[in-house]
């Protein structure tokens, strides 16, 4: 049998160059599946993203999804894209071995955690207070560097890194410290800053964006105390559900997530299309 794609509408190009197509998986003709391609809105028109694949549960075990992903790194590679990447559910296990078994490479994962009713209680000497604007001018400029090279890191090249930095960083704040639903904070520990949270409180689920413990102060426990104060935040904002990214090879950070209760929703894959 023979699997393929076909095109259900017209390739779309936008005014900034981004394009996009929907698929049928079509097994001798008959449609089993659906696939939905585009380029990258962010990494741009080089880079190609499978926004959906689906096969139809009559048609699942008999290596339809394998093939149709790699029909659609084909078109991708016709697009001239140099990488394409997707996201995978974490309860899709199926979907997760697969993209492993054609060569994607695990990048970053989303977790999450439901949160009581209670807030959380810090160590003793520990309290978190705002970011001044003092403060926050070089916190920001440390974390477009830093955030860019955790990207560089994972095989993304460095003007694309710096690139999604600058974008995601404007995006998200927008007016500093004053951007609305974005708290910036301070771990203190006996009257000295021992680290920093950037949590957002916009939607139904609140959702760090940045944890960090200052170097001086690494190995004491603080890491926990900082996401404690994050719960704390977000409970007393009236969220349930906790959300943060990691990202894969940070042992330390995981090995802490998972200790508190964090578990995965989501794995970020890619693939360098040669």
């Amino acid at each position: 049998m023979t699997t393929t794609l076909r095109p259900t509408e017209p390739l779309q190009r936008a005014d900034d160059g981004a394009l996009s197509r929907n698929f049928q998986v079509c097994v001798n003709g008959r449609p089993v599946g659906v696939v939905d391609l585009s380029t990258h809105p962010v990494f741009g028109p080089s880079v190609a993203r499978i926004d959906d694949l689906r096969i139809e549960e009559p048609d699942r075990g008999r290596g339809r999804g394998a093939v149709a992903a790699l029909a659609a790194e084909e078109v991708a590679r016709g697009w001239g894209c140099r990488r394409i990447e997707v996201s995978v559910p974490a309860d899709a296990g199926g979907a997760l071995r697969l993209s492993t078994a054609l060569g994607y490479v695990h990048r970053n994962r989303g977790m999450h955690k439901p949160l009581g009713d209670t807030p959380p209680q810090l160590p003793a000497g520990s309290r978190g207070r705002a970011m001044t604007e003092a403060e926050f001018e070089p916190w920001l400029v440390r974390k477009l560097a830093e955030y860019a090279q955790d990207w560089i890191d994972r095989g993304v090249p460095e003007a694309e890194a710096r690139a999604k930095s600058e974008h995601d960083h404007a995006q998200l704040l927008p007016q500093g410290l004053a951007t609305e639903n974005m708290l910036v904070s301070v771990l203190e520990q006996e009257g000295a800053g021992v680290g920093t949270l950037w949590l957002s409180l916009a939607g139904d689920t609140a959702y760090v964006y940045d944890v960090e413990t200052d170097e001086h102060a690494r190995g004491r426990g603080h890491g926990r105390s900082l996401m404690l104060l994050a719960e704390a935040q977000a409970i007393a904002a009236g969220k349930r559900v906790l959300g943060l990214n990691v990202f894969a090879g940070n042992t330390p950070a995981e090995q802490l997530y998972a200790s508190l209760g964090y578990v995965p929703t989501s794995y970020s894959m890619y693939k360098n299309l040669l």
